[in-house]
Order: C-alpha cells, then sequence, then structure tokens
C-alpha cells in the first residue's frame, strides 16, 4: 500500500518565508550548540535503535551532516562506486536477513542513481530505507540546482516516501520508514532530509520498535482448506517468496510428504523444498511454456503457499478451471486467474500445521512425480556435453558441483537467469537470490558483495553475463577495498543474450543485440582481482575451485554456446504443441 508522498509541514509556504526569500535572504535557524544533537545526529541515532549495522552509498555536499554523524555511530559504511550498486547491496541485504537495508545518497543525480535498486526492493519484497541529501527547504519552490521533488519521485516505487521538514519530527520518520519497510509485503521506504534541516538543533530522540502481534488464521478458514485438500484428485502446492520470508521451508516440506503433494516452486521461492526432496516438481516462472506446466494442467487444487503473482503470472499456470487455496501472511492481490476459493491468513507454518491436522490423504500421485523426473532426466541430458564453448545447462551443473547446500549463488539477469532459475537445484531456502520482479540487469555483483559480507564462511558466487557485468562491475573495486572475496563467473558470448532469445523466437533474427568485450582477466587485475579464463569445458570446475581458494575477489569468464537457448524453445514448442 503506497502512503501520498508529503511533507510534515506546510511552513514551506509561509508568507515570512517567501518574503525572505524574495529579500534575497533565507529565514535562518541558528545551528546546534556544543551540546544539542543536529537532526542528522539524531538520524543516526534512530538507524542504531533500529538495529543497522551497515550502509551502503556516496557521499555528497548536501548529506555531509549526515557522514559526519555516521563518523561517530560505529554503523559500518561501505563507500561504493555508483548509487545503484549501494541500492543492490542494501536490496540483498534485505532479502538475506529480513532487516531493512538501508543505502544512502545525495540530491539530484545521486537520488535519481538509486532509483533502480529501490525499484528493485520495492516490487520483490525486499525491506530498504533510502536516505537522500535535498537542498536546504527554503529553496524547494524555486528552481534550485540539482533539485527534485525526491518524495514524488520516489512514491510510486516505495511503500512509503517522506520529507522530513522539521528537526523534531525525524525520530517518527525515521520509525515509520522503518516499520512500513518491515511490515508485510516488506519493501522500500525513503526519507528526504534537506540540507538546512539536517543541521538543526532537534529534541527528537529514536521511538521504540513494536512489537507486531503474531496473526493466526481462522479455524473455519482451516477447515474449508482441509476440505477441500482431502477432495482434491490432484492438488499441487506452488510455493513462493513470502514463505521464504516467514521461513516456512520445513513446513511445507513434511506437508508435501505427509499429504503426498507434489510441490512446485517460483524463482524466488528456490530450496523451499530441497532438491532431494521426492515430491519437488521444478520451477514455474520462464517465458516459454515449461514441461512443469503439464503438473498444472493435471491439478484440480493449487495450494498457494507465500505465493505472490509478480513472481509468475497465474495465466501461465491457470489452464483450465481449478480450486485455488491461499495460505499466506496477508490476503492475496487477485485478479481473474488467482481467485481463491478458500485464503488462510495468519503464520504460514502455523497453518500449514492446522491443516494438515485435519488433512487426509493417501494417494501417491506417480503421474504428476513423474513431470519431475522428465525434468531433472533431461537437464541431466543437456549437461552431458563436453562441447566448448561450454552449453549453458553444463555450466549449471559445474557451479552445483562446486558450491555447497548452504553456499550461495546470486544471478543476474539475462540469457543465464532463464538456465538457473529454471534447472539450479537449491537444498535451501535463500541460496540462489535472483532479480525477479523488477528483473535488473547490474544486480548480481553488489548483491553478491552483500551475501558474501554478511556470510563470510559460505562459498558466494555472482553469475552474470557479459552484458549485465559491466553495468556494476566498478562495484569489484568496492570488493577489494573492503577485503569481501566473493567470485564473479561471467558467461560470455558478447550479445544481450535473453533479448538476441526473444528476438530469434519472434522474428527468426537478431538486431541490436552485439557488442565487444575487454578482456575480462585483464579487467579485473587492474581492479585488483584475481583473473580467470576458462579455455575448455573441463577446465570450469577446477577454475572455480582456484578462484574460491585465493581468498580475494575473483573474476573467471567462460565462454557459453547461447545456440542452446533456441534447442530448448524448439524442444518446449514440440512438447506444448504434441
Amino acid at each position: 500500500m503506497h502512503a501520498t508522498a508529503c511533507t510534515c509541514t506546510n511552513d514551506i509556504d509561509s508568507p515570512r518565508r517567501r518574503e525572505d526569500a524574495a529579500a534575497g535572504g533565507a529565514h535562518e535557524v541558528p545551528p546546534a550548540g556544543p551540546h544539542e544533537k543536529t537532526c542528522a545526529e539524531v538520524l543516526v541515532e534512530c538507524l542504531v535503535a533500529e538495529g543497522v549495522d551497515t550502509v551502503f552509498g556516496i557521499p555528497g555536499e548536501e548529506n555531509l551532516d549526515f557522514m559526519f554523524a555516521l563518523k561517530k555511530s560505529g554503523i559500518r559504511v561501505i563507500v561504493t562506486r555508483h548509487e545503484q550498486g549501494a541500492a543492490f547491496m542494501a536490496d540483498a541485504y534485505g532479502r538475506l536477513t529480513g532487516k531493512p537495508g538501508v543505502c544512502f545518497a545525495t540530491l539530484g543525480p545521486g537520488a535519481t542513481n538509486l532509483v533502480t535498486g529501490v525499484a528493485d526492493a520495492f516490487l520483490d519484497g525486499a525491506p530498504l530505507v533510502a536516505i537522500t541529501g535535498q537542498v536546504s527547504s527554503e529553496l524547494m519552490q524555486f528552481t534550485s540546482h540539482q533539485y527534485l521533488d525526491l518524495s514524488a519521485m520516489f512514491s510510486p516505487i516505495t511503500k512509503r516516501s517522506k520529507i522530513v521538514m522539521r528537526p523534531d519530527t525525524v525520530a517518527e520518520v525515521c520509525r515509520l520508514a522503518f516499520k512500513y519497510a518491515e511490515a508485510e509485503k516488506p519493501g522500500a521506504t525513503h526519507i528526504d532530509l534537506p540540507k538546512n534541516v539536517a543541521h538543526m538543533p532537534s529534541p527528537s530522540r529514536p521511538m521504540r520498535r513494536q512489537q507486531e502481534p503474531e496473526t493466526f488464521a481462522s479455524p473455519a478458514s482451516v477447515a474449508m482448506a482441509a476440505r477441500l485438500i482431502s477432495e482434491a484428485r490432484s492438488p499441487l502446492i506452488l510455493a513462493g517468496a513470502s514463505a521464504v520470508r516467514a521461513m516456512a521451508s520445513q513446513a511445507i516440506t513434511f506437508m508435501a510428504e505427509r499429504l503426498r503433494i507434489p510441490v512446485a516452486q517460483t524463482m524466488m521461492g528456490k530450496g523451499l523444498v530441497s532438491a532431494d526432496c521426492p515430491y519437488r516438481l521444478g520451477v514455474v516462472g520462464i517465458p516459454q511454456r515449461d514441461i512443469i506446466i503439464d503438473a498444472f494442467d493435471r491439478a484440480d487444487l493449487v495450494i498457494g503457499i507465500g505465493y505472490d503473482l509478480i513472481e509468475c503470472v497465474p495465466t501461465k499456470w491457470n489452464t483450465h478451471p481449478m480450486k485455488i487455496v491461499n495460505i499466506d501472511v496477508t490476503p492475496a492481490d487477485v485478479n481473474q486467474f488467482y481467485d481463491p476459493d478458500v485464503e488462510v491468513i495468519g503464520d504460514i507454518t502455523d497453518s500449514i500445521y492446522q491443516i494438515m491436522r485435519a488433512a487426509h490423504r493417501t494417494t501417491v500421485p506417480h503421474e504428476m512425480l513423474s513431470i519431475g523426473e522428465r525434468l531433472r532426466r533431461e537437464f541431466d541430458d543437456m549437461a552431458a556435453s563436453d562441447a566448448y564453448p561450454v552449453k549453458p545447462a553444463r555450466i549449471v551443473r559445474d557451479i552445483r558441483r562446486v558450491l555447497g547446500h548452504s553456499d550461495i549463488l546470486v544471478s543476474d539477469v539475462g540469457a543465464h537467469k532463464i538456465w538457473i532459475g529454471r534447472d539450479y537445484p537449491c537444498f535451501e531456502p535463500k541460496t540462489c537470490l535472483i532479480s525477479n520482479g523488477f528483473a535488473s540487469m547490474g544486480f548480481a555483483v553488489p548483491a553478491a558483495f552483500t551475501a558474501k559480507l554478511l556470510h563470510p564462511e559460505r562459498r558466494v558466487l555472482a553469475v552474470c553475463g557479459d552484458g549485465g557485468f559491466m553495468m556494476n562491475s566498478q562495484e569489484l573495486e568496492t570488493a577489494v577495498r573492503e577485503h569481501v572475496p566473493f567470485v564473479t563467473l561471467i558467461w560470455e558470448d558478447e550479445h544481450y543474450g535473453l533479448i538476441r532469445w526473444k528476438e530469434e523466437e519472434q522474428f527468426g533474427d537478431t538486431y541490436g543485440v552485439s557488442f565487444t568485450n575487454p578482456d575480462f582477466k585483464a579487467y579485473a587485475e587492474a581492479m585488483g582481482c584475481r583473473g580467470f579464463r576458462v579455455e575448455s569445458t573441463e577446465a570450469l570446475i577446477p577454475t572455480l575451485e582456484e578462484a574460491f581458494a585465493c581468498g580475494e575477489p575473483a573474476v573467471v569468464t567462460v565462454p557459453v554456446d547461447y545456440s542452446e537457448n533456441m534447442a530448448l524453445t524448439e524442444r518446449l514448442r514440440a512438447h506444448a504443441g504434441r
């Protein structure tokens, strides 16, 4: 739900301020005295009270008070090379911790550079708080250098966007920003702090965090859901992002095994059911009609658990009349293809166990489970190729062999995302991060930085196309400077591969999708990283092992054969038209 962007007071347009500005002078408020805290200092105290330990961003003239307040705070400040990188780092922080990641920028171009990462967090449900500097409040009604109405600009891509217009309101604005960012469905919020207000004395002090009450589903909805599940001939679970945030993996797995219900997962729900669970089918969400949709064709009941329509539009899988049970923390965003017969709203884990107490099923769905077996068998066949340049499925298989079950893969957006989203098996939630709702290129390198920062004990791999890598590759310098040793794997083909794939599907031709690359090994070494290039298919695994073992940020380039993209399209077309 969006809150309308507004200021905390209307004194910006007061006659006195208009008269002072017209006379060439601002209505000044004295700066804070030696024993008073400035508004910027109080804002940072509020961040500390919210549990913030790290912030990501770039300083500028209009946020210097904020920067020097941070210097005294104990909060770790990660200075990035681009504000978009800072926003993606905060985005990944929110995904992995469940607590808002914080990014900051100055006004004007600094703030506009945050927009892509903030929008990504907003659509994918990652809690994030963005803080921007702003011109002094008395200049806002004029055409001022670098001035934009940032509250209006951020409003469509945040849950709440507010300007701190009075120093005594800063704690309220900050507490509400975190409250909105954390509330289900989580997302981004924005605080805009004018330069003069940041410097004013503030009597405000951090507010208490409220304990959110636990909510549980109504007995009537549980009973109706249990009845529908018991009566269904071929039920199917569709598990998504909200279930990851609710840490409902164990409950979903127990439900699948106890009631013998197959599970399809969204790309953001990967790992909710482990790859070795016999009831796992696969992942929905690729643009083509995939084999897994056969399971939905056979289903007479779909149980959406934490499913968000933005993850995979229901028109892809709702192919015939079926009943729908929605289990989530909040009611679903419904449309004509996702109109639940019953909604079980409350703690997801509790709802699942309550339903299992009342539901009964004994039939093993062999026909549906064979669909998951076919998907895995076809992937194994594709991954067996020793051809060079390397086939996408072979790269995915070799990555899985190098990474442990708890290690983290961060996928950028491009043709490789389809292969990773569809075929990369996960054993735990939050071990494969994908920009899904906003699907933004440039996500992987900064997000992998945060993943390794938070989990130094795990291997972290950023997987990029050569197009997406160049969009935020500058953050490799941040990784070197901050001693954060993740590995980046670039799939190189000198094309915007996903757009090329779509052009080939639609037009049988390509246009405007090719480019040239630097020597990525030399590029990485110039950044202070270790650089590697895979010169044969069998060298991929040992090269990745060497990159992880070096203990430094590393970049590995592997030439990829994307002719497999259209080969997959043709196989899926043939299957759909059988």
